[in-house]
């Protein structure tokens, strides 16, 4: 094929055009359904007992948008444009905030282990080994103050077992009120006096940094878990149930395929989380038969509620079922009739 000027230039164009749209990275970022994999390569328990159906982790794709992608997001339902300015929070990078998300998979798996064995009575001993700062948030209080590493000994003269601890004894102050937070950092104590102010945008009040306890938890039987780079603290209800239908030789899935979503704290509280629509859509595509929400106690616009509108819209048969707890969803299993 022969090219002339004529020729050649508008298809340069072309190609620029296309090479733009295609691969061109916008401030902006989009989530839309993930997968709804099945748990059982992901969390296996020694010597456990096998199941006719499946429990699933439901999960949401994301990614920055080129401008073909935004296009498609913005016509598409289900799929959500945000500034990328406002998923990732002001003073942490990228890294910064997947390396924290799959820190908090860390301890949503830490969380369901405790809920599943004690639910099953089963040995578990925890053994609790002190607050980490994970990051500290640029423009806030406590930069340049606390560092990524440090190991929080006392907050004003008190000690703390838990970062929920923490943050529950915090929440009892008001921006503008000071405390003593004494760390210990290369082997070395440090006391800083910080003021508490707003998080932007926020009403929680805070020095602005991320925590994780450090707990040492030994089970047995022993339990692993294979989850990769998926991160974020949502499968916490699901890897709970799927922990306590390996321990105990009762089949909890009766033959159905089980998805569901929700964080879940050490007490077995099931708890809000995000995108719920699409982790509806992601189980429905599966061909998943029951889906646990979050019901928040009833709140207006519960991830409950919005997953039963989610369902209505794409005309799923799959069962939709509001918990509150670990112990809701156990139940609603163990009632629920055999589907083989």
């Amino acid at each position: 094929m022969k090219f002339n000027k004529r020729t050649l230039i508008p298809a340069i164009i072309l190609i620029v055009i296309a090479a733009f749209l295609v691969s061109y990275r916008l401030p902006y970022y989009i989530y839309k359904p993930g997968g709804a994999d099945a748990l059982n390569p992901i969390v296996e328990v020694s010597d456990g007992f096998d199941s006719a159906g499946d429990m699933h982790l439901v999960t949401i794709r994301g990614g920055q948008a080129t401008p073909i992608q935004y296009l498609w997001a913005s016509i598409r339902p289900h799929q959500d444009i945000q500034p990328i300015d406002e998923v990732f929070p002001e003073g942490i990078s990228q890294d910064q905030y997947f390396q924290a998300q799959l820190q908090m998979m860390e301890s949503s798996q830490e969380a369901s282990t405790v809920v599943a064995y004690q639910a099953a009575n089963k040995q578990i001993d925890i053994e609790y080994e002190g607050i980490y700062v994970v990051s500290v948030i640029e423009n806030m209080p406590a930069e340049d103050k606390l560092k990524s590493g440090d190991k929080i000994l006392l907050i004003d003269d008190k000690e703390l077992k838990t970062s929920e601890d923490l943050i529950e004894y915090v929440s009892t102050k008001e921006a503008g009120d000071r405390i003593t937070v004494t760390v210990e950092r290369d082997g070395e104590k440090l006391t800083e006096e910080i003021e508490l102010e707003s998080f932007p945008g926020q009403e929680k009040i805070g020095v602005g940094i991320q925590l994780v306890t450090n707990r040492n938890v030994e089970v047995e039987p022993k339990l692993e878990f294979t989850s990769g780079n998926i991160g974020g603290p949502s499968a916490g209800l699901m890897f709970s149930l799927e922990i306590y239908d390996q321990l105990t030789e009762k089949d909890l899935t009766k033959g159905y395929q089980i998805a569901g979503t929700g964080e879940i704290n050490y007490n077995g509280k099931v708890g809000r989380i995000g995108g719920i629509d699409k982790k509806v859509i992601a189980a429905d595509q599966e061909g998943c038969d029951v889906f646990f929400a979050p019901n928040e106690e009833g709140a207006k616009e519960s991830n409950y509620q919005v997953a039963v509108k989610t369902a209505e819209e794409i005309g799923t048969d799959m069962k939709i079922v509001p918990v509150d707890t670990f112990e809701d969803a156990l139940s609603y299993l163990e009632k629920m009739e055999s589907g083989e």
